[in-house]
């Protein structure tokens, strides 16, 4: 099941949404794009997941297909925290 998580700068959310079946695949995908303080509301919900990403230049497979280049960037994260906005 894809979910949808916005991601969160400072206070406010930005236009950058990223997809996957859990928040810890979003992060990464945001930590391959960069992003180093990762805040990720997902959508329909009250969460906010927090991570702290970093991606490292690594040789890719030696099965790679001809497009894709000797080094690749292999992205890191970890879950911070987890904090509801909305307390019930």
């Amino acid at each position: 099941m894809t979910r949808y998580f916005v991601l969160v700068q400072g206070s406010k959310e930005t236009d950058h949404v990223f997809t996957g079946s859990s928040p810890r695949r979003a992060a990464l995908k945001a930590a391959t794009r960069g992003f180093t303080d990762i805040r990720l509301r997902e959508r329909g919900t009250d969460r906010l997941h927090s991570f702290k990403g970093s991606r490292k230049k690594s040789a890719a497979p030696s099965d790679r297909p001809a497009w894709l280049p000797a080094q690749v960037w292999r992205p890191v994260v970890r879950k911070v925290s987890l904090v509801h906005l909305k307390e019930k």
